[in-house]
């Protein structure tokens, strides 16, 4: 009965309607945020919402197909939660639960990859529902948003051969002939690979390719399988707006010029525990200055990024900007690194991310493979007087301390 109503909904225009309706709405969601965005704010809000969409559409009308799975890295600059430069994403969605998988490949020079399952509340049920004059409390029910990491495996526990050759399982049980393997379950709704890089233009680049142990025959699609893959693309829209919007009031504003590790936070939106990932609130006049400070412990990767409050990347990551990571900073003669985020320059050293005419926003601070994350230290300053005193002025008594590790 489920399938034939959500079936009579794709065939009538209902299901569409509702699509449509739900994007429309979630438009007008920026009104929640009050006065705090200002003009570019609003701006890169349509922006980002034409992102999501995208993404939405890309990753569960075009890569859902039950019989044919596929792994597809998301649409260029369609950041999502401080989506890192130096990460590619290779995702594979699923319909349908129950079936066991087969991932292969070749890492290339590739340094590192996790593969992680991951699940949502999203079944099957939803294209025959109705979800646009439910508003952003829908996404308490139904969040495309809100993943959730049941099992991961680095590719420091896959064995790979001569030539770099690997393949894993992604099943319930685990492989009698001893193959890697990856679990999944029921509730396993899709697969996410993290390629982090160090030099993408020295790298050979890695391959991946997934299919269904069972192999079945492609097939056309089903009105049904349509009605919900819109419902979960418009859905998901509206569950990362609500997200970036309850994150921002409920817990990042909350903390201006503070970077926070939390493994709940980010465990809760896909992540895997294989990095201690901060997430923080910046805010600044355009006149002054906000330096950040803090040791860089031993790690695979890490990077600091300033991003919008809508947690996208700024315009000019595309060309190295917006960001720093391990590769490209200039540490101290102790070895720590200086963040300045200022409209300008001021020329003293250490390493500058243009805030490109942002007076607030978002901001991450990553590190992959690292036993504990460092303490931070950030100081707002007039920009005027940092290009004339240099680091002196950065004193104890204006320091804001951060960096704490919490659930």
């Amino acid at each position: 009965m489920t399938d034939a109503k959500a079936a009579q909904r794709l065939l009538t225009g209902q299901a569409w309607d509702d699509f449509c309706e739900t994007v429309r709405l979630t438009g007008h969601e920026i009104e929640r945020w009050g006065d705090v965005p200002d003009d570019l704010d609003r701006a890169e809000w349509y922006r980002h919402l034409s992102r999501l969409l995208r993404n939405g559409l890309e990753r569960f009308v075009e890569n859902s197909e039950p019989a044919h799975p596929r792994l597809r890295d998301t649409p260029f600059r369609c950041s999502i939660n401080a989506q890192t430069p130096d990460q590619d994403h290779l995702l594979s969605e699923w319909y349908e639960p129950g079936h066991s998988y087969r991932v292969w490949g070749n890492r290339g020079t590739l340094p590192y990859f996790v593969m992680a399952a991951w699940k949502a509340n999203q079944d099957r049920t939803v294209g025959a529902r109705d979800w646009a004059d439910k508003g952003a409390d829908s996404v308490k029910e139904f969040d495309p948003a809100m993943l959730y990491t049941t099992d991961f495996l680095q590719s420091d526990a896959i064995r790979f051969d001569a030539e770099g050759n690997f393949e894993v399982i992604c099943s319930p049980e685990k492989p009698a002939d001893g193959r890697d393997w990856l679990k999944i379950g029921d509730d396993t709704v899709g697969l996410l690979i993290r390629l982090v890089h160090k030099d993408r233009d020295a790298e050979v680049p890695a391959t991946f390719h997934i299919e269904r142990l069972d192999q079945p025959r492609q097939r056309p699609v089903r009105p049904e399988e349509l009605a919900t893959n819109l419902a979960r693309a418009a859905q998901m829209v509206r569950g990362y707006a609500e997200l970036e919007r309850s994150w921002w009031f409920d817990n990042l504003a909350t903390r201006a010029n503070q970077l926070q590790f939390s493994r709940t936070v980010y465990l809760s939106n896909g992540g895997v525990a294989d990095r201690h990932h901060a997430f923080g609130m910046w805010e600044k006049p355009k006149d002054m200055a906000l330096v950040f400070h803090f040791a860089t412990p031993p790690a695979e990767y890490w990077i600091f990024q300033l991003l919008n409050i809508f947690q996208e990347n700024l315009d000019t990551y595309e060309h190295k900007g917006g960001y720093i990571n391990g590769m490209m900073a200039r540490h101290e003669a102790d070895g720590t690194v200086r963040v300045v985020i200022a409209e300008e320059n001021p020329g003293i050293g250490g390493n500058w991310i243009d805030s490109f005419g942002h007076v607030h926003g978002t901001m991450s601070l990553r590190f992959i493979k690292c036993a504990e994350p460092p303490q931070v230290a950030s100081y707002l300053v007039p920009l005027a007087d940092l290009k004339k005193q240099g680091w002196d002025m950065l004193t104890d008594d204006i320091a804001i301390r951060s960096g704490q590790l919490v659930a």
